[in-house]
């Protein structure tokens, strides 16, 4: 199917706020893609490039499954991808700014909550298929499948720290602990140990004020923020097939099928 240039001009017309988003950052990355190129600096270069490749996914998936993305969530997208290619892993937010991943990982949960939400509701509608789900199901199947792509992005995480040695499940420095493997009887007795103020590893002293622990609460905070996204989101479709037709809120991050021009 070809577009043609008043199609474009229309397109941009009708989703003036997305394409000066799309604008800026897509500006905003080549600018440092070209730095980081100049610089010889490859590791940044990729993520500039990835960032580039992802920037079009909305668009693909439009013309892929003849949907019509609502601005609001193609913008919401677009930001998202910024702050986890280029502001996380480029400006070091991951490290620096408080929460960042956390932010992110919420955000997660809402964006693939109406991605799977979407899909669920297409079929839902489509004449062609018989195909009806009551609203509180269509609403837990969106639920499900944003848990679902939480937890694949954890096996990544792991897959990449295991293999790759890399640090994607991010270390939590803690002061106390309950462990049985310490317990000297051998019975599943629960050992407390609290008060943890400095660590060693191979009688060498680690200037860690505290216990590292290895990606474990990194991993269960991630899932549980993206549990809080995805059940915000949930509700949000509940209403939305409840009250079909009123109200604009959630109308602002369900995509629906592109009318036939």
């Amino acid at each position: 199917m070809k577009i043609s240039l008043n199609q474009i001009k229309s397109n941009i017309k009708e989703n003036k706020s997305t394409f000066i988003v799309y604008l800026i950052l897509r500006i905003i990355v080549i600018s440092a893609l070209a730095v980081a190129i100049f610089r010889r600096d490859f590791e940044t270069a990729f993520f500039c490039a990835l960032s580039l490749v992802l920037f079009f996914l909305p668009a693909v998936c439009e013309r892929a499954f003849n949907l019509e993305l609502p601005s609001v969530l193609e913008i919401i997208i677009l930001l998202f991808i910024f702050a986890a290619e280029i502001l996380g892993e480029i400006g070091y937010f991951y490290v620096r700014v408080p929460h960042w991943d956390t932010l992110l990982h919420t955000v997660n949960g809402f964006i693939c909550g109406a991605v799977g939400f979407a899909l669920v509701d297409l079929l839902n509608r489509n004449k062609n298929i018989k195909f009806q789900l009551s609203p509180i199901f269509v609403s837990i199947v969106s639920f499900c499948f944003s848990m679902t792509i939480g937890v694949l992005w954890e096996f990544w995480e792991f897959g990449c720290d295991i293999f790759l040695h890399t640090d994607m499940q991010k270390d939590f420095i803690i002061h106390e602990l309950y462990s049985i493997a310490l317990d000297p009887t051998k019975t599943n007795q629960t050992i407390h140990l609290g008060g943890i103020s400095e660590l060693s590893i191979n009688g060498k002293a680690v200037p860690v004020e505290g216990y590292i622990d290895i990606g474990l609460i990194d991993t269960m905070k991630d899932l549980i923020v993206n549990f809080v996204g995805a059940v915000v989101f949930a509700i949000i479709g509940f209403f939305y097939i409840k009250n079909r037709g009123k109200g604009k809120f959630a109308s602002l991050f369900i995509p629906k099928v592109r009318k036939k021009s």
